[in-house]
């Protein structure tokens, strides 16, 4: 299971917009999470619950006036861009500049409640408030125009004003000292930001059947690898907010841990439901350790220990192979202990480079890093899911949708349908084989 970045790094013209012409077989009556609809919903996955994190973390740095806001902004502006070159993908070149324009303007406005926020100015925060009202009228009319009324202007502005909630929830709350309350905005902004895709890409995809072999964005086997996309990232952004808490020894530490900590809770309860509590509680401890091991470099960092650093290294090289080892033992070597392996390496390099760089002050590369961290854990989401799917295709052969939702941004009118845990857990332990496989011969066509 090589969790390369390079499987990652899909052009957004292809992910988005597959022609009709593309050599792509998929049996119409088995399921499949690589079809080119669940791509464009994965694009979107990716891009849209990220600029809820990233949004999240430059509004918490601009409280601060911390030393990276200004990379955390270009980050998330460098989202932004990544946004609009894909909408140019779908609705043309024109339709792409509209959105980022509406689309920077709303991150400005956010930016200026931080600021008026900082300057305890209320007429400045109220302002920017309605600057948002403005915009969530305004991107709602140019949704529902974009996609020929396939998303209703009503319902996408419920939807944004949850988006805005959210965010200056978030904010309000970290500003406050309420730490875990601005933990669970951020976790509630996040997976918003997933209903979001799902209703975006539904629409397009039904808006231009032919553009993706007419697939579909939303099915059960779809629904799996969005929810493996939203569980990955999501610990790959706690992680990173977490390790820089520890180095800073910042006040909302025990808040960042807590959320990485309910992480794991929810992912042992997952592999209990599937292997039992023993095996579930063995899980737990690994998984625990090491998340302690990311700890003592942290701390390791902070001190300037390298012998310390080096140490907890070596506890996480150990970790690797005692995990992959596990993996393989528990799916009855369907899983290469390797592989796997190797894919945690990746994961390993990616946050503590993004904690080097936090410190030595390249926040540049910092964000870069962290960006990597982000979009890497798409990988194991799409080799998992897949895997998963075709060791179990009965599971996922649920009906289509017959039409579109009532609204695409996440509005109480939709609600976000997920994949029971130990589903996933059950595809994460008992399919993972047929994830290398697959891998291996994509490695092999490649050379």
């Amino acid at each position: 299971m090589k969790f390369r970045k390079s499987l990652v790094a899909i052009p957004l013209s292809m992910s988005l917009i597959l022609p009709a012409t593309t050599t792509v077989s998929f049996a119409a009556e088995k399921p499949s999470v690589m079809t080119p609809a669940v791509e464009l919903r994965t694009t979107l996955d990716h891009l849209l619950t990220e600029h809820a994190y990233l949004a999240v973390e430059a509004m918490r740095k601009g409280a601060e006036g911390a030393k990276d806001f200004d990379a955390s902004a270009q980050a998330l502006n460098a989202n932004a861009d990544d946004l609009a070159k894909a909408i140019s993908s779908v609705y043309g070149d024109e339709a792409g500049k509209q959105f980022d324009t509406i689309w920077k303007n709303h991150i400005g406005y956010f930016v200026n409640y931080v600021k008026a926020t900082g300057a305890n100015d209320q007429a400045k925060k109220d302002e920017a408030l309605k600057n948002l009202a403005n915009y969530k009228n305004d991107f709602s009319k140019f949704l529902e125009k974009a996609t020929g009324k396939r998303l209703e202007a009503a319902s996408l502005a419920e939807g944004l004003q949850m988006h805005i909630n959210q965010l200056i929830g978030a904010f309000d709350s970290y500003v406050a000292g309420d730490y875990d309350k601005a933990y669970k905005y951020e976790h509630e902004a996040m997976d918003h930001m997933g209903m979001v895709a799902k209703g975006l890409s539904n629409a397009i995809t039904m808006q231009f059947p032919d553009k993706f072999n007419n697939t579909m964005a939303v099915t059960p086997a779809a629904d799996l690898r969005s929810t493996l996309n939203h569980l990955l990232t999501e610990h790959a952004g706690l992680a990173v907010s977490a390790m820089q808490n520890g180095l800073d020894g910042s006040k909302d530490f025990q808040a960042s841990a807590d959320a990485l900590a309910a992480n794991t809770d929810a992912l042992t309860k997952a592999i209990s439901s599937v292997y039992g509590g023993d095996a579930g509680q063995q899980f737990k401890k690994m998984w625990s350790e090491h998340i302690g091991y990311f700890v003592d470099y942290t701390k390791a960092e902070a001190a300037g220990d390298q012998a310390k650093m080096d140490e907890a290294i070596k506890h996480l090289d150990n970790y690797r192979s005692e995990f992959s080892k596990f993996l393989g033992t528990a799916t009855d070597g369907r899983v290469d202990p390797t592989e796997i392996a190797n894919g945690l390496q990746t994961h390993v390099e990616q946050l503590t480079g993004a904690l080097d760089n936090y410190k030595a002050g390249n926040y540049n590369k910092e964000y870069d890093q962290i960006r990597e961290a982000y979009a890497h854990m798409l990988n194991p989401a799409k080799g998992l899911s897949a895997a998963f799917v075709d060791q179990f295709p009965d599971k996922f052969m649920g009906n289509m949708p017959s039409q579109m939702p009532k609204t695409g941004m996440g509005g109480t009118s939709q609600q976000h349908d997920q994949v029971p845990f130990e589903w996933i857990l059950a595809g994460l332990f008992a399919a993972a084989g047929a994830t290398t496989l697959a891998l291996q011969k994509k490695k092999a066509n490649q050379q």
